[in-house]
């Protein structure tokens, strides 16, 4: 590459112009699957990616398909146009490389939670319980599930198993208190007898709700928070990542420090 081009850099920043934007090409092709996210200058190609060829006009549908996720994932916040929302990460690609901007771009896991459709949500908690011991999870058919979601058995000791229902639902607010009644209700209706019914929500529960569960032990609701700590403590759809932050109690002791004059 010719010496000028290398060496350009952007006038606001003064970040390099090429390096920068090779390292943003990277990132997007790490979002397709197509590079394994592996440390920082290392170019891994996955099994995808193998079998993958771009041409130009494929690699700016990526980079476009990616600034549509995250636009739609914020339109409530800026309610901006793909075009407007284009121009927002090109500039934000001129001022950072993408390891310093990776938090304030990527989702949350909540975040990425509302955007699966409602049956993914539903097998997507099936999912979860599995990689926390449940068997014989079943989805049932929403046209005749009677406001069960799922069914699934807890294995206790070799002797006890437990029988339990799930409904799952997506919300961004508080699920409504007469939803967690009508969850009740359907639990003791049901033709199949069970022991434990979970409510999983990505969104809150009222005050009321949690009274409701004191009072039923049959009850168990799981909110947004509590749901994504699930899928943190087995790593589910997550990949953990190490922060290291100063210990100032331990650099006090040298703040100070000066020569003995002795």
């Amino acid at each position: 590459m010719p010496e000028d081009l290398l060496n350009e850099r952007y006038e606001k920043s003064g970040v390099l112009k090429f390096q920068n934007q090779i390292a943003w090409a990277r990132q997007y092709l790490v979002w397709e699957s197509l590079l394994e996210s592996s440390k920082h200058g290392v170019w891994t190609l996955t099994n995808k990616g193998w079998q993958t060829k771009l041409t130009e006009k494929q690699g700016r549908e990526i980079f476009l398909k990616w600034v549509k996720y995250f636009q739609e994932l914020r339109e409530s916040k800026a309610g901006g146009t793909v075009e407007t929302e284009v121009d927002k990460i090109i500039q934000t690609q001129e001022e950072n490389e993408p390891e310093n901007t990776d938090t304030n771009i990527k989702p949350t896991l909540s975040e990425v939670l509302q955007t699966v459709s409602a049956t993914g949500f539903e097998h997507l908690c099936g999912r979860l319980l599995r990689e926390y011991d449940f068997e014989n999870i079943e989805i049932t058919q929403r046209s005749h599930d009677g406001g069960i979601d799922g069914y699934a058995t807890l294995k206790l000791n070799p002797f006890v198993s437990l029988s339990v229902f799930f409904q799952c639902k997506r919300y961004q607010g508080t699920v409504p208190t007469e939803k967690v009644q009508a969850f009740i209700g359907v639990m003791e209706t049901n033709k199949r007898s069970v022991e434990k019914g979970l409510l999983i929500t990505t969104g809150t529960f009222a005050k009321a709700a949690y009274e409701i569960e004191k009072s039923n032990i049959k009850l168990e609701l799981v909110d947004g928070d509590k749901l994504v700590e699930m899928f943190e403590k087995v790593e589910l759809g997550v990949k953990p990542k190490t922060i290291y932050e100063p210990d100032l109690t331990f650099f006090e002791q040298y703040r100070n420090k000066t020569k003995n004059p002795n």
